[in-house]
């Protein structure tokens, strides 16, 4: 059966009918091929083998050897039916099947005799020849009245590192001479460049077609030109190149609007690089000042949170100094009145006593007698003798000065020094040195990378108009010759053309007469695969 091989039958695992293909493939079980045979003991190295029982019976061969029509149920083949009712069903094997039946294939024969035929040609000859010459005559007005087409083409390689050093030494743009030369040829494939150099010079597409001049250059666009490419796959940089070639009519000059369009190309792709540059240099520089302005505003804010800090310094201290002093006055002020409260105590137990002037109790002890002669005492004493032995007078001089005394300041040298910080700290030079800084970014070391950076950016040469985007190989040249027509082939194939056509005619011009003139019928023969008969 046409289409069936082993595979087929011996990847059925099971049925589900006798009609139909009502059969199930299974050609792999756990992962692994799996083939179906009526043998228990077959092995095979390329695959699993399971015995099947189904592949013994004959009704194995029903599910296709048994067909009805889907919606009619019209029996379309019947043969396993057909076995089941003959002697050969008892032998139950798909084999045992009878030898298919001859299929009768009828057709017509008739004997050619060639020697009539060339004699029905020749009779006609002049026939042949007038339709050969009126094909050909045709073919030279073509030939000779077409308008002629040339092609002309252009091959553009890649450029050297250095013509693109310029760019890519800007440190902000990269371009390799492959990239350069793969966006050079986008360029050439598209609608939009060659758009724009037809809108700059329509007068070299004057020719190309009548009527409207757009319409006319939307045909020529689509079907004069034709990008060629070297093979991307081979990666040898000697063969890479981009081409762009040009059909054209005589009517325009070709090469001209070739060199035009690729020279767009060029001045597009560079134009849009120089776009790209601007806008990434911009960026970088907007960059700069955005982070430039994030440190100034950040060196603003450390600066009044150091001037904040010191002064809230400066204001806790002198608010602790001033404590101090206050303190200490209210100290000395103590004293003092307790020392004259002291000395009125003192004064008045001095003249109760009636000491005068300073003595001690030994002299007190002593009386009057003491006076008489020369005489020098000497005493030694563990304890202070108490206060009213200085005398009223030495008391109440001591008394009247306390009581005169304005300030207690100069009694404590604290104080002098408490007054020396005080007025150290009314104005506070580290304060006035930051609120006196007249350029803050000398004192930025962040900002010395950033402002370095933003002098490179801002001293990039942006010109790229000398920028060679790729090497021109080969520029489109005006053509000796137009590609077609070809007026040899078109001049040979219109005589061999009419030749043919003219024994055609013929052919048919001498059946037609043969037929009218002497009728024949066909005798039919029916031909049997392996035995024929005649009818």
């Amino acid at each position: 059966m046409p289409g069936v091989d082993c595979e087929t039958c011996h990847n059925i695992s099971a049925r589900t009918g006798l009609d139909n293909g009502a059969y199930v493939l299974s050609p792999r079980a756990h992962g692994k091929p799996t083939k179906f045979g009526p043998r228990k003991d077959a092995v095979s190295p390329y695959h699993d083998i399971v015995y099947s029982a189904l592949h013994t019976r004959s009704d194995f061969c029903a599910t296709c050897h048994n067909v009805t029509h889907p919606f009619s149920s019209v029996a379309v083949e019947r043969t396993y039916d057909e076995w089941q009712e003959s002697s050969y069903s008892c032998m139950s094997h798909a084999e045992s099947l009878p030898p298919s039946r001859p299929m009768p294939v009828s057709f017509h024969t008739q004997e050619v005799d060639l020697s009539e035929l060339f004699t029905t040609l020749w009779r006609q000859k002049y026939l042949i020849a007038g339709i050969a010459l009126a094909v050909a005559a045709m073919a030279a007005v073509y030939a000779y009245t077409a308008t002629p087409q040339y092609q002309t083409k252009t091959l553009l390689r890649p450029p050297s590192i250095k013509d693109l050093d310029a760019l890519n030494q800007t440190g902000v743009y990269t371009l390799n001479p492959e990239d350069s030369l793969r966006r050079v040829g986008a360029a050439l494939n598209s609608y939009e460049v060659r758009k724009s150099y037809f809108d700059k010079h329509q007068e070299q597409f004057s020719g190309i077609d009548s009527g409207d001049l757009t319409q006319a250059f939307e045909r020529f666009n689509n079907e004069a030109f034709k990008v060629i490419q070297s093979n991307a796959k081979s990666g040898d940089n000697l063969t890479t190149f981009v081409g762009l070639e040009l059909t054209y009519p005589g009517t325009v000059e070709g090469h001209l609007i070739l060199n035009g369009i690729v020279q767009e190309a060029i001045n597009s792709e560079r134009n849009q690089i120089q776009g790209d540059l601007n806008s990434v240099i911009d960026n970088s520089l907007d960059t700069l000042e955005r982070k430039m302005g994030v440190a100034r505003a950040s060196y603003e804010a450390d600066k009044d949170s150091t001037i904040a800090k010191i002064s809230e310094n400066d204001a806790l201290k002198r608010a602790q100094l001033q404590d101090e002093l206050r303190a200490l006055r209210t100290e000395l002020r103590d004293r003092r009145e307790s020392r004259i409260t002291q000395l009125n105590e003192s004064m008045q137990i001095a003249r109760e006593l009636g000491i005068v002037k300073p003595t001690t109790p030994t002299a007190m002890g002593q009386g009057d007698g003491v006076g008489q002669g020369n005489v020098f005492r000497t005493e030694v004493f563990n304890e202070q003798f108490p206060l009213h032995f200085m005398g009223t007078e030495a008391l109440g001089a001591e008394r009247n000065a306390l009581l005169a005394r304005k300030s207690d300041d100069h009694a404590s040298p604290r104080i002098s020094e408490i007054k020396k910080e005080l007025q150290l700290l009314d104005q506070n030079r580290q304060i006035e040195q930051l609120k006196l800084r007249k350029n803050d970014d000398l004192f930025l070391t962040t900002l010395v990378d950033m402002r370095a950076e933003k002098s490179r950016l801002e001293h990039i040469n942006r010109d790229l108009s000398e920028l060679a985007l790729v090497k021109v190989d080969q520029q489109a040249i005006k053509p000796n010759k137009p590609i077609k027509p070809n007026k040899l082939l078109i001049l040979t194939l219109g005589i061999f053309g009419g030749v043919m056509l003219g024994i055609i005619v013929a052919l048919l011009r001498g059946m037609v007469l043969s037929r009218s003139a002497s009728p024949y019928e066909v005798s039919t023969e029916k031909v049997f695969i392996g035995q024929s008969t005649l009818q």
